[in-house]
């Protein structure tokens, strides 16, 4: 089903449908991610951000396994290197560029507070074994992407003046994307009705809550949320930045497609 296509029509479509969204959020979060390797501000923390990029990956890779098994697709290379940028289905909060260190913390404590509330609505909702089996194992991982972004941000919002600023402009950039975390559509709703996702507009006080009573113990003026919000990625219509994220992943896979490992 492609990303103009109509609503889901079978609760396997619906299935499809959140499989890669949740996934296409966690494989180019992870690539974004894996852009600090060897670059970290020190070296616990460049293994740090190393293990989180991974775990990204690997939760994106499950996803897409089983969504290639109930679409017959070969494998799950296909969703990661063969569909084209108007075809993901990711926020764009996750493919803007990688920034400075204040700006990934502060893109990974917003991600990270989103998915530990969404994943634990959905463990208590989706009645899909395997998929279900899958949110939880993930979810373990997810309460640490957590606890360690927001050490950091608490570390970086009252620590010297530069770390503070830095730490205050990455969230003034980043809120005009968090809007869309929130956003529903007729596939999420074809989704909820089949038990296989959830309303994200009931998790967003707590993503509130927790966000704010953060940024404030760290001296962060919490950014304005009656602002110009982007919207829209999740059908296809992405930022400027998805494209070369891509073409920069996809390269080799696409170059040479039988190729195989020795």
């Amino acid at each position: 089903m492609s990303t103009f296509d109509t609503i889901p029509q079978t609760k396997q479509d619906a299935l499809v449908e959140t499989l890669l969204r949740l996934a296409d959020d966690r494989l180019i979060h992870g690539h974004r991610l894996s852009e600090w390797t060897g670059h970290g501000p020190e070296l616990e923390e460049d293994l740090a951000l190393a293990n989180v990029a991974l775990d990204m990956i690997g939760h994106a890779a499950s996803l897409y396994k089983y969504a290639a098994e109930l679409e017959e697709k070969e494998d799950e290379d296909y969703y990661a290197y063969f569909r084209d940028d108007i075809d993901f289905k990711n926020v764009a909060l996750v493919e803007l560029p990688r920034g400075d260190f204040a700006f990934t913390i502060a893109r990974q404590f917003l991600f990270s507070t989103f998915s530990y509330f969404l994943y634990k609505d959905l463990i208590e909702t989706v009645d899909n074994e395997q998929f279900n089996g899958m949110l939880q194992k993930h979810f373990k991982e997810i309460k640490y992407h957590l606890r360690h972004s927001r050490e950091w941000v608490l570390r970086l919002g009252d620590g010297t003046e530069e770390s503070h600023r830095r730490i205050q402009e990455a969230f003034n950039d980043l809120w005009m994307y968090t809007g869309e975390l929130f956003e529903m559509d007729e596939s999420d709703d074809f989704a909820i009705k089949h038990n296989l996702f959830v309303d994200v507009t009931s998790i967003k006080p707590d993503w509130k809550k927790l966000v704010t009573e953060t940024l404030e113990e760290a001296t962060i003026t919490v950014p304005d949320e009656e602002q110009y919000m982007f919207s829209g990625s999740r059908q296809g219509r992405h930022t400027e930045h998805l494209g070369p994220l891509l073409a920069q992943m996809q390269f080799l896979r696409r170059s040479y497609p039988d190729a195989e490992w020795k």
